[in-house]
């Protein structure tokens, strides 16, 4: 018998709200959270703009300690875990700690340290033989992306299998789906799961200006991501963290935990065709979205809702436009269809995570959240977006999907226990 596995906790760093309750309200407003970039001088660059987090450490409840040691992405991730934990109302110390374990989603790592030591051990560029000895002794931690893992497991007291999954723009499904396999096959009875991004730094946006992915709409911030809109003109980055309590169904019952949603099929599937290119007809992120489905054991009617990836790009959005219409076929004109990163941004690895806690939140108060900035609808795109302003409708399944540079394609499938066919 399939081990099925739920959510039971969320934790929430992001652009506009830190904190679950927050981050909802910001999503059900569709408030945006991008603005002129305030973390360095971006004037020399193409693309000026971001969803910057308003995260000050010591309020968050972090030691001076843990503030000089850990990265802004390990920051994010810590206190999200925290914040999940108390959300699940899971006693882990009564659990054995070997059958807890953490999956930790990131495309770049601890890229905002790294960089900033850099510029001190080489003087600012100027030395080609960089000074080790100004170099802080956290550098190595900075070094090796695993090192916020075990910040999360250690914060949990999970001595289980820890992982860092890095697909770029897919890692914060991807590490969930991982997540899932290890409750699953029995390795782990709860995963502590999840993703965490600060990418925002000049080598970022000078990576991203190179291949001019990100808008040059620097005159208006606040509405220059625009998913699905004529308008719209590349993607804005931003940052922030989700971390999810993961646990088998059986023994959350038990306990009388608070079921967000069962995680009942994910998928992930790659291009091989090109870096940054996508065919317009959306089949690698079909095939995804078909194997979720078929795992969940789930028809494509079923899905009430889909969260997509939905960039500001438009080579993404007909992407996957075409792949919505290939998987659910007339029932894609009857799914209402938003993207968030209208709102926060796109956090690379971390938003993935922070949208199936969007997802899972939709479910629980009936409410779908809206495309921010869809003013002029591309008449290309003719499928339910939901522009502006929030939808009410209860939800029984969502479909959230994911796409990164490298061909990566993944899809996720939340679904109410009761509803599953499992």
């Amino acid at each position: 018998m399939v081990r099925r596995v739920v959510i039971t906790g969320l934790g929430v760093v992001a652009p506009g709200g830190v904190g679950v309750k927050e981050y909802w309200e910001l999503l059900t407003a569709g408030r945006t959270a991008t603005r002129t970039i305030s973390f360095y001088d971006a004037s020399p660059f193409r693309s000026r703009v971001a969803a910057e987090c308003d995260f000050d450490p010591a309020a968050a409840g972090l030691s001076p300690q843990e503030i000089r040691r850990l990265d802004r992405a390990a920051q994010f991730a810590v206190v999200s875990t925290r914040e999940a934990l108390a959300d699940s109302g899971l006693d882990v110390s009564a659990l054995d700690p070997s059958r807890i374990g953490t999956s930790l989603g990131s495309a770049v790592g601890c890229t905002t340290s790294l960089e900033r030591e850099y510029v001190v051990v080489s003087d600012g560029g100027r030395k080609w033989n960089v000074d080790h000895e100004y170099a802080v002794p956290e550098l190595y931690r900075h070094f090796v992306p695993s090192s916020m893992a075990a910040e999360v497991g250690q914060e949990a007291g999970a001595e289980g299998p820890a992982a860092v999954v890095s697909t770029g723009c897919t890692s914060g499904l991807d590490s969930l789906g991982h997540a899932v396999e290890l409750i699953r096959e029995g390795t782990c009875d709860v995963m502590i799961a999840g993703a965490t991004e600060a990418p925002i730094s000049p080598i970022t946006s000078a990576c991203f200006d190179a291949i001019h992915a990100t808008t040059p709409r620097n005159d208006t911030p606040e509405s220059a991501c625009r998913p699905f809109d004529r308008t719209r003109s590349g993607l804005v980055l931003g940052e922030g963290a989700a971390i999810l309590v993961l646990e088998e169904l059986e023994s959350a019952r038990r306990r009388g935990a608070h079921i967000y949603a069962e995680i009942a099929g994910f998928a992930a599937r790659c291009n091989a065709y090109h870096m940054t290119g996508l065919k317009p007809d959306g089949r690698e992120m079909a095939e995804a979205i078909d194997a979720a489905l078929d795992e969940a054991r789930l028809n494509p009617t079923a899905i009430d809702y889909i969260n997509a990836h939905g960039s500001g790009t438009k080579m993404n959005d007909r992407h996957e436009t075409g792949a919505f219409k290939r998987s659910l076929g007339d029932h894609a004109y009857a799914t209402p269809v938003s993207s968030i990163k209208s709102m926060i941004g796109h956090s690379l690895g971390a938003i993935g995570s922070l949208e199936i806690a969007a997802c899972a939140l939709a479910m629980e108060h009936g409410v779908l959240p809206p495309t921010a900035n869809l003013h002029e609808p591309d008449p290309e795109l003719d499928l339910d977006y939901i522009p502006l302003t929030a939808r009410e409708r209860k939800t029984d399944t969502v479909l959230s999907v994911g796409s990164g540079f490298g061909g990566f394609q993944s899809a996720m499938l939340l679904a109410r226990p009761e509803r599953s066919a499992r």
